[in-house]
């Protein structure tokens, strides 16, 4: 026989049932019942996206079982989650903004051992990770946190959490090229959504342009890409603010810790999308 099971384990989309000996409030144990990748997200290993793919390459296991379904769910604080054979903590979640330098990897680790962003915030106990990444030679403000279910909140495209960059940019485009990028354009991965474009100077000779340029997505080196699609290719990239938080009184390379109301207006920004 089996081993017996709890009412809450929900495993490979297969109901376990409770023996009536077992039996107790089943309701309440529903009610905390989540899926498997937000439990995971919310230990802070990861965000729910990485998290999802953790389930699929087989290195979760729920009660000793391995699960491999996204729709499974599990009841907190009863069913024992364990990833890569270590079981899950529920970490305090932290909030860092860092001001990011150029040349600097967006990831916890690099296996060519360049330097990366965790490596410019303080000695602390939880796992971070970067909310979404700047490119390697983009500098600019970048998230991290160990709140999984945040990250996926202010990465969801429907969310629209808008981000503001200057890029220095060859040449000097065009209204018309400008009108392109705020209508959207389309990109091998899609349409662009329409964004916000201002030209803050150009050089006399005309070689070069300070643009500043505000969107919501987080297509793959969008930004870079929007550009050369207009012609104009981009020099120099720095993202300037995240929704209402800016680099103000930071160097590259620091960072600072952000405050609970600060983390609370983000997700009401979000949420309310």
């Amino acid at each position: 026989m089996g081993r017996k099971r709890k009412i809450g384990t929900v495993l490979n989309g297969k109901k376990v049932v409770v023996p009536q000996h077992d039996a107790y409030d089943i309701e309440d144990e529903v009610k905390q019942m989540e899926r498997l990748q937000k439990v995971i997200a919310g230990a802070g290993i990861t965000s729910r996206r990485k998290a999802e793919k953790l389930i699929e390459e087989g290195r979760v296991t729920v009660n000793g079982d391995v699960v491999t379904e996204l729709g499974t769910k599990v009841t907190v604080g009863n069913d024992v989650v364990e990833v890569d054979g270590v079981p899950l903590d529920k970490e305090q979640p932290v909030y860092f903004l860092l001001y990011k330098p150029k040349s600097i990897i967006s990831a916890v680790s690099d296996d060519k051992g360049r330097k990366v962003v965790n490596d410019f915030l303080p000695d602390i106990e939880q796992r971070i990770f970067p909310v979404g990444r700047l490119d390697y030679e983009t500098s600019g403000l970048l998230l991290l946190t160990n709140d999984g279910d945040f990250a996926h909140l202010m990465m969801h495209p429907r969310n629209k959490i808008v981000k503001t960059y200057i890029a220095k940019v060859e040449g000097r485009p065009s209204k018309e090229n400008l009108k392109k990028l705020e209508r959207g354009i389309y990109l091998e991965d899609g349409k662009t959504a329409p964004a916000k474009v201002n030209v803050k100077s150009s050089n006399k000779s005309g070689n070069s342009s300070i643009i500043e340029i505000s969107i919501h997505e987080g297509k793959n080196q969008q930004v870079r890409r929007m550009f050369e699609h207009i012609g104009h290719k981009v020099i120099k990239l720095k993202r300037e603010s995240y929704a209402f938080l800016t680099l103000q009184g930071l160097e590259p390379g620091d960072s600072r810790e952000l405050k609970p109301i600060e983390v609370k207006k983000l997700r009401d920004l979000a949420e309310q999308e």
